[in-house]
């Protein structure tokens, strides 16, 4: 990834969290990737192979809520990945490291949705206790549902009824 894709996800999550950073910060953090791709070699044509990690998922993820989701997920791979790489005194993985730490702490609540999904995929729904409580939550969770998106059928009566009205 291109220093400008980093910056580009770290101003992406700053912007949805609320956790605007002075134009000083940002450009010190510009800085600081640049230094960052130059001590990891990012230049190397095998980067390019199979595209880009993070921002082609990003693109599916539309409203302000889901972003949050998959950048909450992004920030904490970021962090794990800063975890194992040593500093040796490079201020600039401190810098970038900080400032994932400082971002971080405004997801807990989309990584707490992430790991209910994931969660939810490791059920074993060939278990027959699983497939009692499930029948059990069943209506409640359609109820849920409908109550939270009603039928798209609702909305085109209402449309069509309105038409009518101007037609008379």
């Amino acid at each position: 990834m291109t220093p400008q894709t980093y910056f580009f996800i770290l101003l992406s999550i700053s912007s949805y969290f609320g956790c605007v950073f002075g134009q000083s910060l940002l450009t010190q953090i510009e800085d600081d990737i640049e230094k960052l791709k130059a001590d990891f070699n990012s230049n190397q044509s095998d980067v390019a192979d199979g595209g880009s990690i993070f921002t082609e998922r990003l693109k599916s993820w539309t409203e302000i809520t889901e972003k949050k989701i998959i950048l909450s997920q992004i920030v904490s791979l970021y962090l794990k990945m800063f975890s194992v790489v040593p500093t040796n005194g490079k201020h600039h993985i401190v810098n970038i490291n900080n400032a994932l730490h400082t971002l971080n702490n405004n997801l807990t609540d989309s990584f707490k949705k992430v790991k209910d999904l994931m969660e939810l995929s490791q059920l074993q729904m060939n278990d027959s206790k699983i497939q009692r409580k499930a029948v059990n939550e069943l209506f409640p969770t359609l109820q849920k549902l409908l109550q939270d998106h009603p039928a798209t059928h609702n909305k085109r009566k209402r449309s069509q009824s309105q038409k009518r009205k101007c037609r008379c």
